[in-house]
């Protein structure tokens, strides 16, 4: 946001910081009686949560506990708390992020966080991700992962609507266990007084070889989707044109037919990232290529440590894998 402009409705963002702080302090938020871990940022838009969350999913799994996962359900007109069935539901309805995240465990949408992990331990969760809700003061927490685009940073480091952030830096980092520093960026100001772990991460293209010297028009719906754009680059697509839409854009039959008339005219494939897939209707999604990224660790082994220690710890015979309210008594 523009010097000015942010200057102007620096006030405005001091009263939200304000509002959201009285919000934590009068919360009574809920214990689950399983190890909840939860994967956040300090800006509103895309840093790579969904990535991140993807990731943590696969090592608890791998790990023998019955992960579940929670999110809010952006994007879609369903409060739940509601088990994501890909069968049934659409983005309309779940959002975009719930059909990716429940292609690696059971997830549940829910705007009262509490709510959906209350039902994720009903239907036999050992530990829950939760997708976003750093701000959320409704559930504790026994893990809390900050994800930092390394290159956008923290923006003009003013609270919204004055700049990004959903709250300042320090207030946000202190309350933080480890942050996911995702990118080749530069540490930004104030990571590294926040005294925590800090992870680098990357996101990496997977399966991308049919994109390799391809001709293609990319579009996305995304965050920041010159990422995207780039991430093409590097895998050695040539990009005829690249077509940026705002985030969580609900696409209309309309444009995807003038993006496909230009793909044809140019002899071009069309491409877009799987958020963007999944939230097409699925009749238009024939014909339509997708570049799937996910999370690379600098040290997967340290990040597999943190995690772990919050897990419970599998018993062989008759009680492996209860969750650690049974194992306590």
């Amino acid at each position: 946001m523009a010097g000015l402009a942010g200057g102007l409705l620096a006030p405005l963002g001091t009263a939200w910081d304000a509002a959201s702080r009285v919000r934590r302090a009068m919360a009574r938020p809920y214990r689950a009686p399983v190890p909840v871990i939860c994967v956040g940022n300090l800006v509103a838009g895309g840093a790579g949560k969904t990535p991140v969350v993807l990731a943590l999913a696969g090592k608890i799994a791998a790990s023998d506990v019955a992960v579940h996962i929670v999110t809010r359900g952006y994007g879609g007109r369903l409060g739940g708390p509601l088990r994501v069935d890909p069968a049934k539901n659409d983005a309309a309805t779940i959002g975009d992020e719930a059909l990716l995240l429940a292609e690696r465990a059971p997830c549940w949408v829910a705007r009262d966080r509490a709510a959906g992990a209350r039902a994720a331990v009903a239907a036999g969760a050992g530990a829950i991700v939760l997708d976003d809700g750093f701000q959320n003061p409704g559930i504790e927490k026994d893990l809390s992962l900050v994800v930092v685009d390394a290159e956008y940073g923290f923006g003009n480091r003013r609270v919204i609507p004055a700049g990004p952030l959903r709250e300042p830096v320090a207030a946000g980092l202190a309350r933080a266990d480890a942050v996911v520093l995702i990118g080749d960026g530069a540490e930004p100001e104030g990571v590294r007084e926040a005294g925590c772990p800090i992870f680098r991460a990357a996101l990496t293209p997977l399966r991308a070889e049919h994109l390799a010297g391809a001709r293609v028009v990319a579009f996305a719906g995304i965050g920041h989707p010159e990422k995207f754009f780039a991430a093409l680059r590097r895998v050695g697509a040539t990009l005829i044109a690249a077509h940026p839409f705002p985030d969580h854009h609900p696409f209309a039959y309309a444009e995807i037919a003038r993006l496909r008339q230009e793909a044809e005219r140019a002899g071009a494939r069309l491409v877009t990232t799987a958020k963007d897939w999944v939230r097409l209707p699925a009749r238009l999604r024939p014909g339509i290529a997708v570049l799937e990224v996910a999370i690379s660790w600098d040290d997967e082994a340290a990040v597999a440590q943190l995690v772990a220690g919050v897990l419970p710890n599998p018993a062989p015979g008759p009680d492996h894998g209860r969750d650690r309210s049974a194992a306590q008594g």
